[in-house]
This record gives C-alpha cells, sequence and structure tokens, in this order.
C-alpha cells in the first residue's frame, strides 16, 4: 500500500507545508460543496466553514513570515517570499470580507449559499495559486480556477436578466484574453525551453534570446491588462460590474483585481529580467517602461473621466476601479524600474500594500451600496442616495468615508496606499515616470468630483421619496465596523504593515525541490 499521503499528513515535508495555507482553503471549499449536497438550507454552517478555512489558512501564513526559509519548492514550482504572503493576506481578508457581506445579499436574494460559498473558496484558492505560482503552468491554472469561479458567481441570480448578460460577457472577454496569455505563455515556451520562471530569467539574460519571446511577452501583458482592468483592455469592466450582484462585484473589483497584479509582477519583474532592469539592452527595458508609462496614463485618464459622466453609482465605481488600477500601474512600473534589489522588494511590497487598503475601500463601498440597492439592485442610482445621510447616518459615514479614503484624503488608507505607490517611481530618476506620477496626481483631484458628488446627494440634497431603512445583519455590522476601523488603522498606523510585507521570509533557501 502506497502510505506517502498518509505520511505527508502525518510528517509533512517541507513541499507540502509551503502550500498548506492554499491547499486548506481547497479542502475548505470541497467540504462546504458535500455538506450543501446534504444540508443544502444550512446558509450560515456553510460561511461558519469557509470563515473557519480562511482563519485557519491566515494562522498558518501568518507563521510562515520569519518561520520558513524564501526559495522555492516542488520542483521550483512555488515561490515562497514576500510577494506570496504579503498578497495572500489580502486574498484572504477580501474572502472572509465578501462573505460576512454577503449574509443580507444570499438571504435577501435566495441565493443557493453553500454553492456561492465554495465557489468563493476555490476563486480564493486559484488567488493564492497566481502569488505563489513560479512557473507559468501553476499561475495559468490558478487563473483559470478563478477565472470559472468568478463566471459562476457573476450568474449566480439566475432570474436576473442583467446578471446573466454579466456572466456571458465575462465569460466570453475573459476567455479571449485567457487565449491571449496562454499562447503568450506558449511562446515564450518556445523562446526559453522553459516555464519555469527562474530558468526564463537566466536564459533571458543571454543577450541572444529569441525575438519569439518579446511576441509572447506582448500577448501576456494583453491579457494580463484585461484582468487588472488595464486601458484599452478595459471595456467590460462597466458592463460586468453593472449587472453582477453586487457582493460578487465587490469581490472582483479587490480579489482577482490583486490577484492578476501579483502574477503580473511575479512574471514582468521577477521572471524576465528584460523588464526588470538587469536585462542585457538597456534600449529594450526604457521601451517596455515608456510602454506601460503610456498605458498607465491612459487608464488613470479613461477611469477617471468616464466616472465622472455616470449616474449609477454601480458603474462609477467600476469605472474608479479601471482608475485605480491605472495608480497601482505606477508601482508597478516603479518595481520595473528600480536599480536595486531592495528597492524593487520595497515597491513590490507597496503595490501589495496598495491592493490591501484599496479592497478594505471597495469592498467597503460595495457593502453599502448591497445594503441599500435591495432585491435585483433596484436602488443603484445616484438620486436614490437622497437625503439618506440623517435617515440612516451609520451607512452615510460608512460610505462617506470610504469615498474619501478611495480618494486619497490624509489619515485614510488610500492616502497612505497612494503615497506608497508614487514613491518608486518618483525614486527612480526618470523624467517619464515622474511626468506618470504628475498625471496621477491631476486625476486624483478629477476623481474628487464623482466621490465628493455622492457625499453631497447623501447629506445635501432633499429626498422626495419614502426612505425605509434597511436591517443590518450582525455579519454584515461586524464587516462594516472592520473596513471602517482599517481605513483608519490602515491610514495612521500604515508602517507596520509595510515593514511586515516587505520582510523576506528568511535569507536561507528552500531546499526541498525534488
Amino acid at each position: 500500500m502506497n502510505t506517502f499521503f498518509l505520511t505527508d499528513l502525518l510528517a509533512p515535508s517541507v513541499n507540502v507545508t509551503v502550500i498548506m495555507p492554499e491547499l486548506i482553503v481547497a479542502v475548505a471549499g470541497i467540504i462546504v460543496m458535500l455538506y450543501d449536497s446534504f444540508f443544502p438550507k444550512q446558509r450560515m454552517v456553510s460561511g461558519a466553514i469557509s470563515l473557519i478555512g480562511l482563519a485557519a489558512s491566515g494562522i498558518l501564513l501568518a507563521t510562515m513570515w520569519g518561520s520558513y526559509p524564501q526559495g522555492n519548492a516542488w520542483g521550483g514550482m512555488i515561490a515562497h517570499d514576500n510577494l506570496r504572503l504579503s498578497f495572500g493576506f489580502v486574498f484572504l481578508f477580501v474572502s472572509a470580507m465578501t462573505i460576512l457581506v454577503s449574509t443580507v445579499w444570499v438571504e435577501r436574494e435566495d441565493v443557493p449559499a453553500g454553492e456561492y460559498h465554495a465557489l468563493l473558496m476555490f476563486a480564493t484558492f486559484g488567488m493564492m495559486m497566481m502569488s505563489a505560482g513560479n512557473n507559468l503552468v501553476v499561475i495559468f491554472l490558478g487563473l483559470e480556477t478563478l477565472s470559472i469561479a468568478t463566471y459562476v458567481m457573476a450568474g449566480l441570480r439566475r432570474g436576473d436578466l442583467r446578471s446573466n448578460e454579466s456572466s456571458m460577457k465575462y465569460f466570453i472577454l475573459g476567455s479571449i484574453a485567457s487565449a491571449f496569455l496562454l499562447y503568450g505563455m506558449a511562446l515564450v515556451y518556445g523562446a526559453t525551453g522553459s516555464t519555469d520562471l527562474t530558468q526564463i530569467a537566466a536564459k533571458i539574460a543571454n543577450p541572444n534570446f529569441p525575438a519569439l519571446l518579446l511576441v509572447g511577452a506582448a500577448m501576456m501583458l494583453v491579457g494580463f491588462g484585461f484582468k487588472i482592468g488595464m486601458a484599452p483592455f478595459h471595456v467590460w469592466t462597466p458592463d460586468v460590474y453593472e449587472g453582477a450582484p453586487t457582493p460578487v462585484t465587490g469581490f472582483m473589483a479587490a480579489g482577482p483585481k490583486a490577484a492578476a497584479f501579483a502574477s503580473f509582477m511575479r512574471i514582468f519583474v521577477l521572471g524576465f529580467p528584460l523588464i526588470a532592469g538587469v536585462q542585457a539592452s538597456g534600449l529594450l527595458h526604457q521601451t517596455w517602461i515608456t510602454a506601460l508609462a503610456v498605458l498607465a496614463m491612459l487608464t488613470m485618464i479613461i477611469g477617471n473621466v468616464a466616472a465622472v459622466m455616470q449616474t449609477n453609482v454601480k458603474r462609477m465605481l467600476a469605472y474608479s476601479s479601471i482608475a485605480h488600477a491605472g495608480y497601482a500601474l505606477v508601482g508597478f512600473i516603479g518595481a520595473g524600474a528600480a536599480k536595486t534589489p531592495a528597492a524593487r522588494e520595497e515597491a513590490i511590497a507597496a503595490v501589495a500594500f496598495y491592493m490591501l487598503t484599496y479592497a478594505v475601500t471597495n469592498l467597503g463601498a460595495f457593502a453599502v451600496v448591497a445594503l441599500v440597492a435591495q432585491k435585483n439592485d433596484r436602488r443603484a442610482e445616484f438620486e436614490d442616495y437622497n437625503g439618506i445621510g440623517f435617515k440612516s447616518p451609520v451607512l452615510a459615514f460608512s460610505l462617506s468615508l470610504f469615498m474619501l479614503s478611495l480618494l486619497g484624503l490624509p489619515l485614510t488608507a488610500g492616502f497612505m496606499g497612494k503615497i506608497l505607490v508614487f514613491r518608486p517611481a518618483l525614486e527612480a530618476g526618470s523624467t517619464l515616470l515622474t511626468i506618470m506620477v504628475v498625471v496621477a496626481v491631476v486625476n486624483t483631484a478629477i476623481s474628487a468630483y464623482y466621490y465628493l458628488r455622492l457625499i453631497v446627494v447623501m447629506f445635501f440634497r432633499e429626498r422626495t421619496t419614502e426612505w425605509v431603512e434597511p436591517k443590518m445583519p450582525i455579519g454584515f455590522a461586524v464587516a462594516l465596523v472592520i473596513m471602517v476601523l482599517g481605513v483608519f488603522y490602515f491610514g495612521i498606523f500604515s508602517e507596520s504593515v509595510i515593514d511586515k510585507f516587505s520582510h523576506l521570509p528568511a535569507a536561507a533557501v528552500i531546499t526541498a525541490e525534488k
């Protein structure tokens, strides 16, 4: 009898231990799915199982900081570094808050809770594998696991035509993006003979690398551009975000976007030296930086200008998410332009911190929108928020705080997030990157219009229709309190978090690569 699995469970090897946080999330999803098959109406239990799995994974992930050496496991396929750990916490937080926020929606819409929670856990597993993957195949499998789960979640409200349309659009356009990404990976494999990022980096360092590699990298850029909502690959975002159930929209705007950024940085900053600044050709490196900077500025401008013209709150937040993808790209480019490994690690940590602050703020905003919207998202226009500031002060204050954080007001999480992602680009000493940061600051000023507009509507517009304050479930209230406190904590005590994100697991290298 083969005792391999029993032996690894009783005395796990380094390989198994390294991916245990991901395994716990996957197993929790399977348990939820099996439990729902026998007890389909137990919404609270399936949610509790999911939260326990996320908490256990988070605790194990926390113990890995400083306890396990930095390096690779599973034959080099899984990386263990600060990028994986910091983004892993972002994913777990996003999923936990989504479960709590969804309590009101699951009950109100009579959604199959077991299916929803299981899909959410599988999506979380996919996100964690995307940040941990040190191999193109692992990253793609993680991406597809995440994508398939979110396609279904977007259309989970089966009787709603808008939700079905959102799911279908997301599926079709997402499949095209995945095809670009997979074809790009195939070309990279053809050019280097490997899917391992460490080996690819070593082969690219040779000045005679094939030009086919550049075509593959360009196609992968298109695929990742779709996933993060980067212009001009952003056109799917408003329609999908508006039609999907609001809690799912909040999840898609925070979790999958952060996962795409994690893989994007893993491949283009750490895996491809031609973009990381240690390439064979300085001209080639500058060309990539210039192209990405132009795309980042285009993303910020399109997102903010389009958001100004919106009358639907969900569409406004959708275009806002496009603009925030542009802000995060500023930090990404700063990491690519870093002149030292230490500066590169700090820039990567800054992007991870920015995605965390954006997740806290954006999930909070979508949570309030979900509660106000009522069944089938009936109340999602700006005029639906007229005069609720003094009728529902808790909701209005919370939503106002989240808007100010998205704007980047000092003492909020959004302010520190933007400061940290803008700094690496400024420190690069490039005129182009300095212009990019100036464009980002100007766009932040433009965004003040539509963020403050919602606050003005809530507090200074008279309501002409009857307002019935929505009931707030305990789980939802807990999530709202956590996110409100998170906005202040990450805005005031950000230094401790960014230091942790910058801290490497250890100095040694994992040897279990067989």
